[in-house]
């Protein structure tokens, strides 16, 4: 694998201070350090069409200096994903753009809408280290991000490993955590630059798109992935500490395609520290999942059936005790983002990736199957789950509620797998195949997922009438749960015959990566 590896930690400006004065970081200290300031003008459309097809246009001062700086993201890159070149003047130089990913959009129309749309304005020290046999860089940022009246401050961290071993550059990341209060940094610059400008820095965070070269072994890829699931994850956790359901929801799909991640990638990161890695992966969707849950069922269970049952005030109490159990489940899913634990284990998950024991384990199988190209990779584990899903499905109105949770858990990993892997596969037939499957893969988790929410508040339904859920007014309320399940028990058939056609037309729809 590359040594080059980079990892931001978040600090407060305290912390930061402090960090310079650390003494056993002053004694790695491998030449003196440098003192910049760097600004940077980052362009777009108005409507952001660079960002939107995963390329970011900027333009760096530095002393006299002007870098006109292209970056590319997903499929964007096309093998390569950073350009730099010094120009004249404080504006973009588009001749100079040729060999980059932005040719491509370089219309006349492009040109003329272009404009700044936010400023970082940073005082950078960069403290050269050496550990053992590595060069690494450590870079202090203290500044502001702005755009229009809006201003946010940046201090953080940035850890550089320029040559030698990524167990170095973690070790040098856990030093750092037991001297002074860190988080992972998830959100760069930029990213956070579009977001102030468009005043959505507390709003929920999707998913983007993975990074892969075509040259990519394995581990490589897992490693890539496994980053990109982890900035989902902590990328909401403003949105969750605001109660935003959707930022829970996008935090557990953070958490869902990360544990995908290590589930696809199994025979390649067992290992002793991968299990505690997923222990503490497990209590954080503990934590996230009440919250997500209840307020599912209020939203699209509980409100619909009140609005075709307003002469029922049993619905009117079901759906008070629903809410309140949700506010509660909001609040866990705050205290658990806010808690120490939390932030160890983003970091420690992190540097896991980055250099855990499956990265270096020497055993020969490991390593061989480590630096397999991971296209072959890709090619072998997206045909094997689909064709054990076409195989279930087929039996589907024969399986239990636990199979089709199954199969439901299956189908969404096959999605994800899908997402993970497409930047491997990219003739124009290979992008139109995927987009097919893609949507016979919605319809069938959506079917699946619908045939399981029914399961759920049908186990909801018999705790309230078994009395094993406390609560004040049991009986009425177990009579508006009846109502809810028995109204959705309707649909169930629909649901299943959904499911079995979407199967089939999956059956039918080619692979992308033959």
């Amino acid at each position: 694998m590359p040594t080059e590896v980079e990892l931001k930690l978040a600090v407060s400006p305290g912390a930061l201070r402090e960090a310079a004065r650390l003494p056993w970081l002053r004694h790695l200290a491998s030449g003196p350090a440098k003192r910049n300031k760097i600004v940077s003008v980052y362009f777009d459309t108005g409507k952001c069409k660079l960002r939107d097809s995963g390329i970011t246009l900027r333009i760096r001062r530095i002393g006299r200096k002007r870098i006109q700086s292209i970056k590319a993201t997903g499929d964007a890159g096309a093998g390569r994903n950073e350009w730099e070149t010094e120009i004249a003047a404080d504006k973009p130089d588009l001749k100079q753009i040729k060999t980059t990913a932005l040719a491509r959009l370089a219309t006349g129309k492009l040109k003329r809408s272009l404009r700044p749309v936010f400023e970082t304005d940073v005082r950078r020290i960069v403290m050269p280290l050496r550990m053992r046999n590595s060069e690494l860089e450590l870079a202090f940022d203290r500044g502001r991000i702005t755009t229009g009246s809006r201003s946010v401050a940046i201090s953080e961290l940035e850890l550089e490993l320029k040559s030698g071993k990524r167990s170095d550059l973690a070790r040098l990341a856990q030093r750092l955590a037991h001297s002074i209060p860190v988080a992972y940094g998830a959100r760069a610059k930029a990213e956070r630059g579009y977001a102030l400008s468009a005043g959505k820095q507390k709003e929920p965070v999707r998913a983007g798109p993975v990074t892969l070269g075509d040259a990519a072994s394995t581990g490589e890829a897992f490693m890539a992935i496994g980053l990109s699931c982890l900035h989902h994850l902590a990328a909401n956790e403003d949105a969750v500490r605001h109660g935003d359901p959707e930022g829970v929801h996008q935090m557990r799909v953070g958490l869902r395609r990360l544990r995908a991640a290590v589930s696809i990638f199994k025979d390649v990161v067992q290992s002793a520290d991968t299990e505690a890695i997923k222990s503490e992966l497990r209590w954080l969707t503990e934590q996230l999942g009440p919250a997500r849950d209840f307020d599912v069922l209020v939203r699209e269970g509980v409100v619909p059936l009140r609005r075709t049952n307003s002469d029922k005030p049993e619905i009117a109490l079901l759906r008070a005790d629903l809410e309140g159990r949700r506010d509660t489940g909001f609040d866990k899913a705050k205290a658990a983002v806010d808690s120490t634990r939390y932030r160890a284990i983003v970091l420690r998950t992190a540097l896991w990736l980055i250099d855990g024991q499956w990265s270096r384990d020497m055993d020969a199988l490991v390593a061989a199957r480590r630096d397999r190209p991971a296209i072959e990779f890709a090619q072998e584990v997206l045909a094997q789950r689909r064709r054990k899903i076409i195989k279930r499905v087929r039996k589907l109105e024969k399986l239990d509620s636990r199979r089709r949770h199954k199969l439901r858990i299956a189908v969404k990993k096959l999605r994800y797998a899908t997402d993970f892997f497409v930047p491997l596969f990219t003739r124009p037939k290979a992008w139109k195949a995927r987009k097919c499957l893609d949507k016979v893969l919605k319809s069938l988790q959506s079917s699946l997922g619908k045939v399981n929410d029914i399961a759920v508040h049908e186990r909801l339904a018999r705790q309230f009438a078994s009395g094993t859920v406390r609560t004040k007014k049991r009986p009425q309320k177990a009579y508006a749960m009846g109502l809810l399940t028995g109204r959705e028990q309707t649909r169930m058939r629909a649901c299943l015959a959904a499911a079995a056609k979407a199967g089939k037309d999956m059956a039918k729809t080619r692979p992308f990566w033959d």
